[in-house]
């Protein structure tokens, strides 16, 4: 049977997530939280210490420091496989102490003076585009012009910059961004979405998507983030269907069946 993506299951420990708002923020709500995640099919708990929506208030490296420890402590005694979502390299030197074996970075790694931590680190290393480049989403416009062609830009620069640094092309995973990070609009993402196996040809790179719950979809749909759950797992199964290798979730049970019955189709065409 083909190898399915892997699933990221998102671990907010944040009081002011979009999508779930402070429900996991208190350490046993987390715990349990990541452990139900990897009971319905989470391959990897991505725990994010820091919210990156628009409205989100900025978080400290101390502060989200202080957020992950005792949580990664216990997952990690788990024998759990942790990402951690953060642009700081103070939090991502941290995790890569801490036994992290990804790091998830909405600003594509871009402190130069952290890459050669990185280059003598193992982890794989999840690098987002945004348009924002530096800092939490916010409202702007989308850039004139082709979307995916500005993306592959952003790629190209950037991978240049970590290989220079010694970073092997093979730790890289590529996120195109959605949602806010590619603009406000819902046509923007919709435009990535359908074009993610440009990106894949282009680079010849692992690609991790995350649309979860995302303002895109609830705006072609209505629903509120809570209620995003069929509007999410539609626009997943559209991404492995082009190719993605993970795929970023907050409900990873609907996607593992949808991937189960997606792979037994695929074996008969």
């Amino acid at each position: 049977m083909p190898q399915r993506p892997l699933i990221f299951g998102i671990l907010n420990i944040t009081p002011d997530s979009f999508s779930d708002g402070g429900k996991y923020f208190a350490l046993d709500a987390a715990i349990a939280h990541a452990r139900q995640l990897a009971a319905d099919g989470a391959d990897v708990i991505d725990i994010g210490p820091a919210s990156s929506h628009p409205d989100a208030a900025p978080v400290s490296p101390e502060e989200e420091i202080r957020r992950l420890a005792p949580v990664m402590e216990v997952l990690r005694g788990e024998g759990i496989a942790l990402s951690v979502d953060s642009f700081h390299p103070e939090t991502q030197a941290f995790a890569l102490a801490h036994g992290a074996a990804w790091l998830n970075d909405i600003q594509g790694f871009a402190e130069e003076s952290f890459h050669p931590a990185l280059a003598a680190a193992d982890v794989r290393l999840i690098v987002m585009h945004s348009i924002q480049e530096h800092g939490n989403a916010d409202r702007r416009a989308a850039p004139e012009g082709d979307i995916v062609e500005r993306i592959c830009r952003f790629f190209e620069a950037r991978i240049g910059q970590l290989e220079k640094a010694g970073i092997a092309r093979d730790r890289l995973i590529l996120d195109p961004g959605m949602g806010f990070f590619v603009g406000p609009t819902p046509e923007t993402s919709f435009e990535v979405l359908a074009r993610l196996g440009e990106l894949k040809s282009r680079f010849g790179l692992p690609l991790l998507v995350s649309v979860s719950r995302k303002s895109f979809l609830r705006a072609v749909t209505g629903r509120a983030p809570g209620e995003a759950g069929a509007a999410s797992l539609a626009a997943e199964l559209l991404a492995a269907i082009g190719g993605v290798d993970y795929i970023r979730t907050h409900e990873p049970r609907p996607l593992a069946d949808a991937l189960a019955v997606h792979s037994a189709l695929k074996v008969r065409q």
